[in-house]
């Protein structure tokens, strides 16, 4: 007869208690059926590789996982796809829907970090897709899904932060632009990152997807290239993605991108970098955009500008129209100490 050893701790010291054996070790009990288990004559010579059969449990696992994704309750669903995960680490699915139902139920603060990691977790999960999913019409059906989670979660991500952004009152808004940017960057970095997997692993097959991904990705990013500093590289960023998409989409047109600049000065000068529009620049980050009738002022001019740029911008007579009064005022603002030197703007 074998001696009763705890399956927990090891040991041997188990006494009889209240109808079950009891570790004196670590406490777990024993019922007396399982203490006859345990207590097994003579030993079991195995060779070779041992397989537990786990199937029926994960088929119960997928269930009931599957059936809190499709009500959309998130701690259920990444509860289960985590358990999942352990028993089949190789499973699109689990790896997939546990970062994504984690970033479902983060709070406004979490919203970069969420994002961050579902695009870390995409070039993974897509690689496991390719690499265990051979079925050309099963491979479809997943990586459209996958596509359309995450075109929603990156909406998601980037609505609640404009909505929270958008309702902070104006006189303290512009302490948390960089966040806002922050948080639409990666809910933005989810779709570009996506759409490129696609291509360089599928190329052609699915485009489609990719470029929906894409398209995404630059209606997140065109909303905030206004508040950033670096505008130039962020729109070559978009005309370059735009360039992605017209490999699959011909038709596709790339969308105009609100800058928040100094739209007719710029028209007139013909530069957003050149020293009339840096001195103007200056002017509206350090004096307008200080109180609260100049910001009213420059929310105003943006409402207004781009489209009167769009329509007459080209034109001799607007820009003629729009020159002297510039320059007059570009000359009183050097005479009071504006620089006309290279700027980055503000994000206020």
């Amino acid at each position: 007869m074998k001696a009763l050893t705890c399956e927990m701790c090891g040991s041997t010291n188990l006494l009889k208690q209240d109808g079950v054996f009891v570790c004196q070790s670590c406490g777990t009990k024993y019922s007396v059926e399982e203490a006859k288990k345990m207590m097994v004559e003579g030993t079991v010579d195995v060779k070779g590789t041992v397989k537990v059969d786990i199937t029926d449990e994960l088929k119960n696992l997928y269930e009931i996982a599957r059936r809190a994704k499709d009500t959309d309750n998130s701690e259920n669903a990444m509860k289960y796809y985590d358990m999942i995960m352990v028993k089949d680490p190789s499973s699109w699915e689990a790896n997939f829907y546990v970062v994504y139902f984690k970033a479902m139920s983060c709070r406004i603060a979490e919203i970069s970090s969420a994002g961050d990691s579902v695009a870390s977790c995409v070039e993974a999960v897509i690689g496991l897709v390719k690499q265990n999913v051979t079925d050309e019409a099963e491979q479809k059906e997943v990586l459209t899904e996958i596509t359309s989670r995450c075109l929603s979660i990156a909406g998601m991500l980037a609505g609640g932060a404009k909505s929270h952004y958008e309702g902070i009152d104006s006189e303290i808004q512009h302490n948390y632009t960089q966040e806002f940017v922050n948080n639409e960057f990666s809910a933005m970095q989810i779709l570009y990152v996506l759409g490129n997997v696609l291509d360089t692993e599928f190329g052609a097959k699915y485009g489609d997807l990719a470029t929906s991904s894409w398209k995404g990705g630059i209606e997140i990013h065109k909303d905030v290239v206004r508040y950033l500093t670096d505008k130039t590289s962020n729109q070559n960023m978009i005309n370059d993605y735009a360039t992605k998409i017209k490999k699959y989409d011909a038709s596709y047109v790339t969308p105009e991108i609100s800058t928040g600049g100094c739209y007719v000065a710029t028209a007139v000068y013909g530069s957003y970098d050149c020293p009339e529009v840096w001195t103007l620049r200056r002017f509206r980050d350090n004096t307008l955009a200080e109180t609260w009738y100049g910001r009213a002022f420059i929310h105003t001019y943006y409402a207004i500008s781009p489209t009167l740029v769009k329509w007459f911008g080209h034109t001799e007579w607007f820009k003629k129209m729009w020159k002297e009064p510039l320059d007059s005022l570009v000359r009183k603002l050097q005479t009071q100490g504006v620089e006309n030197t290279p700027y980055n703007d503000r994000i206020w």
